[in-house]
């Protein structure tokens, strides 16, 4: 027997329809990267740019919507967004995405601008991040295997991940080497708690039909809140070092050349401009991280407003009645 296919005016509709909704979701996830790349340095974070480009991205993200709940096959199912834990999964991953993200951006530029070690050192002194992220998740995940319950070892997790993250906003060009390595151990013990769990609660919350949407769309939302804020981070910090910049110059006398913001090559700077650079950079870097800890406490509540919910057993959220399955069997 053939297989049945849909006629092709209907066909056509319904890649059309997905077009346009692929092209939504692109627009809406691209214009804010765009604007935090533009904004501090072209125009003002308050501005017309910024009104232009947050309401072009809305535009296209309610387009989206609005084509999605029409369609017959979505490709993020509404009944999954309106699902209450799976909103505040979502919520708790932007934080978890920062924090994935720019420890591994701003610490690698930590280590070589600010402490002067080479990429390689640098690589190697973020052991301790990657030491902690694998044991939050297999100690994590190991726990709610055996005992079924995620919520309290998730929020000790998000306590984790925002006390490691406060604390390397405390750093600065004179923290000792063991400070840094134990708050790394902190940051990577509450994201490795977080970043895996945060997907599993929303697979077990869903069908098992839904549960690749449900997943891919947990996953796209962390990578996306990651990439925007790393992005409005680094653009805070740029504006933070040249502010440093500037400002060590003229106390200790010495002329400033630009606004501070370009870039430097400190192998050719004078020994007393290159360590006013790197005092800066390190200064503004602990900035970021405070920052980031405070976006943290966002996932904190997040999981603290999740109902409680004890990992199923079927594979799908309702399993047929066990008469039901045998008479349909029969």
């Amino acid at each position: 027997m053939s297989e049945r296919r849909l006629p092709p005016v209907t066909e056509l509709g319904v890649v059309s329809m997905a077009l346009i909704v692929a092209g939504g979701i692109t627009i809406a996830a691209s214009l804010p990267l765009i604007w935090v790349s533009f904004a501090g340095s072209s125009f003002d974070w308050w501005s017309v740019q910024t009104a232009e480009f947050l309401g072009a991205a809305l535009i296209a993200l309610v387009a989206a919507i609005a084509v999605e709940r029409r369609h017959s096959d979505p490709l993020v199912p509404p009944r999954i967004l309106a699902n209450r834990i799976t909103m505040l999964s979502i919520l708790g991953s932007l934080a978890v995405g920062v924090a994935q993200f720019g420890a591994s951006v701003f610490l690698a530029q930590y280590f070589q601008v600010a402490r002067g070690h080479t990429p390689t050192q640098a690589g190697l002194l973020m052991l301790p991040l990657i030491a902690g992220n694998m044991i939050g998740a297999t100690g994590t995940g190991q726990y709610i295997t055996r005992t079924g319950k995620w919520k309290g070892i998730m929020l000790l997790g998000a306590a984790v991940l925002v006390a490691g993250l406060c604390l390397m906003g405390t750093i600065d060009h004179l923290t000792p080497m063991w400070h840094l390595s134990a708050y790394m151990v902190l940051m990577g013990l509450g994201t490795g708690a977080l970043m895996q769990n945060l997907v599993l609660v929303v697979q077990n919350t869903v069908d098992v039909t839904d549960v690749g949407a449900a997943s891919g769309t947990v996953s796209f939302f962390r990578s996306l809140g990651g990439t925007v804020g790393v992005a409005a981070l680094g653009a805070v910090l740029a504006s933070r070092v040249a502010d440093k910049i500037s400002a060590g110059l003229a106390n200790a006398g010495l002329p400033a050349s630009g606004d501070g913001s370009g870039s430097l090559d400190l192998a050719h700077l004078p020994p007393a401009v290159a360590t006013i650079v790197r005092t800066a950079y390190a200064d503004a870097t602990g900035q970021i991280f405070l920052i980031a800890g405070l976006i943290a406490i966002v996932t904190f509540v997040a999981i603290w407003l999740m109902p409680v919910t004890e990992l199923r057993t079927t594979i799908r959220k309702v399993e047929e009645p066990q008469e039901d399955q045998e008479d349909a069997r029969v």
